[in-house]
C-alpha cells in the first residue's frame, strides 16, 4: 500500500517528536471522540490519525455507513486542535499505516483491550509503548444513529 507524500514529509519533519498513532472511522464525531483523541494527543507532541476510508468503512460496519464521506470526516478531524495528521486507508486495519508512521505510542479507546489492538506488536517490538485510553460511556455514532431514527 502506498501512503501520501503529505505523510512521508510529515514523518520526516516530525522524527525528533513523540509521535502518537489511533485509527478509526470517526463517522459523525461526538464527544467521546474529542476527549479521546484530546487524550491520546496528551501522551505525545504529534498526534496521527488512521481515517477508514468510505469502502473499508462499508465493510465493517454495513452498506448504511459511512454517514460521512471519507473527505468531510477527514476535513472534521483536521480541524480539531488535537490532530496534527490525518491520513486516510484502505484496507479493513491501519497495520500498513502503522508500519509506514513506526508510532511512539499507539492508542485505541477503552473498550479495546491491548492484546486486541491491531498493530500492538509491531509497536512493542520497536520499542513503543501501547494504551488503551478512557472510554465515554453513553456516546457512539450508533448510537446518535438510532436516537435520529425515533426523530424522525
Amino acid at each position: 500500500m502506498s501512503f501520501s507524500e503529505n505523510l512521508k514529509n510529515f514523518i520526516k519533519e516530525n522524527k525528533d517528536k513523540t509521535i502518537v498513532f489511533t485509527n478509526g472511522c470517526f463517522d459523525i464525531l461526538h464527544r467521546g471522540h474529542v476527549a479521546y483523541l484530546n487524550e491520546a494527543k496528551s501522551l505525545g507532541q504529534a498526534l496521527v490519525v488512521g481515517l477508514n476510508s468510505d469502502a473499508s468503512v462499508k465493510r465493517l460496519k454495513g452498506e448504511t455507513r459511512p454517514i460521512n464521506s471519507e473527505l468531510d470526516r477527514k476535513f472534521v478531524l483536521e480541524n480539531l486542535s488535537s490532530v496534527d495528521f490525518v491520513e486516510i486507508f484502505e484496507d479493513d486495519t491501519p497495520l500498513s499505516l502503522i508500519k509506514e508512521v513506526t508510532p511512539n505510542i499507539l492508542v485505541k479507546g477503552g473498550d479495546w483491550e491491548i492484546d486486541q489492538i491491531v498493530g500492538a506488536d509491531f509497536v512493542l517490538e520497536n520499542n513503543g509503548q501501547v494504551f488503551s485510553l478512557n472510554f465515554v460511556d453513553g456516546y457512539s455514532t450508533t448510537n446518535i444513529i438510532e436516537k435520529s431514527k425515533l426523530h424522525s
